[in-house]
């Protein structure tokens, strides 16, 4: 089998021969609805780099990470805080190289199970993608409990009224099923609203902390390391690795992006970018707005009220009433963003076989993967109702017990990842630069592995629950992978087809440069066939 020519560039040239699927002509209307000859997928060459990007913020929740968040990191971690989420930036920056080095060679949809089982093996790959489930499943869940805080402040704020918090939670269940059910271009559109709503409020703080010279005058004390190297950073830190959660999801949007392998890594590297800085821009502009001796007093004593607080003076009581709405729409943001990621994860692993097919469908109008959609909104409404049926607190349970297992998770599978990178790209012939494939990758995974540990020690501050809580909810992210590694075993056993296909290449992308340079050049998987002489290197 030959491997198709590269360009200086790296780009490939068609080979010669029949034209394969790639070749064939589109339908002229990608927005009509699939017929019996044309079965319904999902839309391809939808997404751009900034629809892409916007779902990637947008599950970040910049507004509500600052506002919600930031106050107690300033209150740990004194005036140095900004730096703590600049060093978490660079971290992911770094994981970044590595990530999206790997986008270019693997299509499928799977995300970071995908990756995992090119680089690790198929039962890594298993359990990777049980913990994805679990951590996409309980970020997005638990911010229900978030969204009804979120909306009982605001009513209250502005109205006076008080609105008990389950038909809250319970009505954003709905919203959310119904955003995810339309396209994805249309879910693109009201996350780039709402995502410009959220932080043009914080832009607006900025410019008045910026016109008005702050409450001391404006200080770069914050980047000192005198205020950097104190006890509280590692606490920092742990904060702002949370507050990154989902820039990781571009990968599963492939099928519908634009030129995925260059979309996809312009819009990680912009998300990673966007949000280092402007948290720490952020956190440097509240920082300035009550003086370098106010804040840590501020922030201790009111740690809800910090912004709402330096918004009230330095723009006005107007704009501290927008914000209030703007957090319930940068919640709901996250949601959907965090919907829309589970909803193609169950697709993937539907098109498997691991999942029920059924949960494969795509709608026939709107090219969303609709059933899964439906399935992962009853499942958010049956654990909703639960947690509302024994009274428990939608903040310090719904939301904490859910969300730390997934934002866990989620750090453990960028670890994991990291560690698959080079594992990869050892198997088989590439131009890929080392720096790309082993040395940023390798220095990612110690990084990553430290911001878990950091996270891990510092638990105890992100949900002040009792040690035995803490430990159940640590402990849920390796049970999930050990789950994982049995459903393979049990898969291999019982449905061995299944198994020999789990992360293959979509069978719509198997012609395609990467897809043919990879099977002419490597063995199977890791594990799965024998190495031998003259593994890794190019057929002839």
């Amino acid at each position: 089998m030959a491997v198709e020519p590269e360009t200086r560039d790296g780009s490939r040239t068609r080979p010669s021969g029949p034209p394969g699927p790639a070749d064939r002509p589109a339908p002229s209307d990608p927005t009509a609805p699939a017929t019996p000859q044309q079965p319904a997928g999902l839309r391809r060459a939808t997404l751009g780099v900034a629809d892409i990007a916007f779902f990637v913020i947008s599950a970040a929740a910049p507004l509500t990470v600052m506002a919600g968040v930031a106050p107690l990191a300033i209150g740990i971690g004194g005036l140095g805080a900004p730096v703590g989420y600049l060093l978490a930036g660079a971290t992911l920056a770094l994981f970044a190289v590595g990530f999206t080095t790997m986008t270019r060679h693997v299509c499928n949809g799977g995300g970071f199970y995908a990756y995992i089982t090119r680089g690790l093996g198929r039962p890594a790959g298993f359990g990777a993608a049980t913990v994805a489930l679990l951590a996409y499943n309980g970020m997005q869940i638990g911010v229900y409990g978030l969204l009804a805080t979120g909306t009982q402040d605001a009513l209250e704020a502005l109205w006076g009224v008080h609105v008990p918090w389950p038909p809250i939670a319970v009505a954003g269940v709905f919203v959310i099923w119904f955003l995810g059910y339309r396209s994805i271009d249309f879910g693109a559109k009201v996350l780039g609203v709402l995502l410009v709503a959220e932080t043009g409020i914080l832009v607006l703080l900025a410019g008045g902390v910026l016109l008005r010279g702050g409450a001391e005058g404006l200080a770069p004390d914050s980047f000192t390391p005198g205020n950097v190297l104190v006890p509280g950073t590692g606490a920092v830190l742990a904060f702002a690795f949370a507050a990154f959660t989902g820039f990781e999801s571009t990968a599963i949007y492939r099928r519908e992006a634009r030129d995925p392998s260059r979309t996809i890594p312009r819009a990680t590297y912009i998300a990673v970018a966007f949000l280092g800085l402007f948290y720490a821009f952020t956190v440097w502009i509240v920082i300035q707005a009550f003086g370098a001796d106010g804040v840590i007093r501020a922030a201790t004593s009111d740690p809800a009220g910090l912004f709402f607080t330096a918004t009230t003076e330095y723009v006005g009581s107007w704009a501290a009433d927008l914000m209030h709405v703007f957090i319930v729409t940068s919640i709901l943001a996250s949601q959907l963003a965090f919907h829309n990621a589970i909803n193609r994860y169950g697709l993937a692993l539907s098109q498997e076989g691991v999942l029920p097919a059924a949960l494969g469908r795509i709608h026939p109008r709107h090219r969303s993967p609709y059933l899964a959609g439906a399935v992962q909104s009853a499942v958010a409404l049956v654990i909703v109702i639960g947690f509302a049926a024994v009274g428990a607190d939608p903040y310090q349970q719904l939301l904490l017990w859910m969300n730390t297992p997934g934002m866990l998770g989620l750090l453990a599978l960028q670890a994991v990842t990291a560690v698959a990178v080079p594992c990869y790209f050892m198997r088989f012939a590439h131009r890929e630069g080392a720096l790309r494939t082993v040395v940023a990758p390798i220095a990612a995974t110690v990084l990553m592995l430290g911001a878990l540990w950091l996270v891990i020690a510092k638990i105890d501050l992100m949900t002040g629950a009792p040690f035995a809580t803490n430990t159940a909810l640590v402990l849920t992210v390796p049970a999930a992978f050990v789950l994982g590694l049995l459903l393979a075993r049990r898969v291999r056993r019982t449905r061995p087809e299944v198994y020999a296909g789990f992360a293959a290449e979509p069978a719509e992308e198997r012609d395609t440069p990467h897809e043919a340079r990879d099977a002419a050049s490597r063995p199977e998987l890791v594990g799965e066939a024998p190495a031998g002489p003259g593994a890794g290197r190019p057929a002839p």
